[in-house]
C-alpha cells in the first residue's frame, strides 16, 4: 500500500474528502467521454459476414435478434487453440450475469472468436458459460475489425493495424469489442471499436480491486494481468 500510516479519523475524513471531490470530477469527465463516444459517426456495413453459431449459419444482422444495438466482444480463441485467452476469459467470466440487463435497453450481446464453433462450444462447456458465442472461422470479420493476424504478418516487417496504430504483429489474436446498431430497414452500422486499455473498464473484477486496499497490486508482476487463471485453475 501506499501510505500506510495510521491516522485519527478526523484526518482520514478529510484526506477522503479532498479525494471524492477528484472522484466527482472523474466521474463528469467520464460522462463527457461517453456522451461523446455516442456522438462518434457511423460507419455502413456492406461486407456480408456469415457466422457459424449453435442455431446454424447467422449473419451479423441476425446477431442482432430483436434488438436495435449489438457489442461484440473480439475473444481471443483461434483454430486449434487448447483454451481461450486468460485475460479475455477473466472479462468474460462477468458476461452471463450481464446479458439480461443489457436486453432491457435494446442491447444485443455475443462473443466472436475465429476458432472453429466446435472447440468455442468445448471451450464453453468447461467454463460453464453460457452467453452467445458464434465463429468467424468462415469469414473476415476478424481481420476487418484488426483482431486477428494472419500467418504472413507475424512477426514480418510490415506494419498492421491494432488500437488505431499501425506497429507490428506479434501474436496472431488480439482482444477488442465493437459496437454495431441497425436501422429499421436492417441496415448495420459500425458506431464503436476499442482495444488494449480500452477494455479495462469492461472488468468489474477489477473495478473491485481498485477500491480494495492494496489495489490491483501488479506493480511488481512480469506483466499486467500475469496472475490471471482461468477461474478453473486457481
Amino acid at each position: 500500500m501506499a501510505d500506510s500510516r495510521v491516522v485519527s479519523r478526523e484526518e482520514w475524513l478529510a484526506a477522503r474528502k479532498a479525494l471524492l471531490a477528484r472522484e466527482k470530477a472523474f466521474s463528469r469527465q467520464r460522462d463527457e467521454l461517453a456522451r461523446a463516444r455516442r456522438e462518434l459517426p457511423r460507419v455502413k456495413i456492406e461486407k456480408r459476414y456469415v457466422f457459424d453459431s449453435p442455431q446454424g449459419k447467422r449473419t451479423l444482422a441476425e446477431l442482432f435478434g430483436s434488438k436495435s444495438q449489438l457489442i461484440v466482444y473480439h475473444f481471443m480463441l483461434g483454430p486449434g487453440w487448447q483454451a481461450g485467452c486468460k485475460s479475455c476469459s477473466y472479462l468474460a467470466d462477468h458476461f452471463d450475469g450481464m446479458l439480461p440487463h443489457l436486453a432491457a435497453r435494446d442491447v444485443s450481446f455475443v462473443a466472436v472468436s475465429r476458432a472453429p464453433l466446435s472447440e468455442i462450444e468445448a471451450f464453453r462447456a468447461r467454463m460453464g458459460w453460457r452467453f452467445p458465442w458464434v465463429s468467424s472461422n468462415g469469414n473476415d470479420f476478424n481481420f476487418d475489425f484488426h483482431v486477428s493476424f494472419r500467418e504472413e504478418d507475424i512477426g514480418a516487417k510490415r506494419q498492421v493495424e491494432y488500437n488505431y496504430v499501425l506497429g507490428e504483429a506479434r501474436m496472431d489474436e488480439l482482444p477488442g469489442a465493437s459496437a454495431f446498431y441497425k436501422d429499421a430497414e436492417g441496415a448495420v452500422f459500425h458506431t464503436y471499436s476499442t482495444y488494449a486499455r480500452g477494455l479495462d473498464t469492461l472488468i468489474g473484477a477489477y473495478n473491485w480491486l481498485d477500491i480494495a486496499p492494496k489495489g490491483r497490486d501488479e506493480d511488481g508482476l512480469e506483466f499486467t494481468m500475469a496472475w490471471v487463471r482461468h477461474h478453473d485453475k486457481y
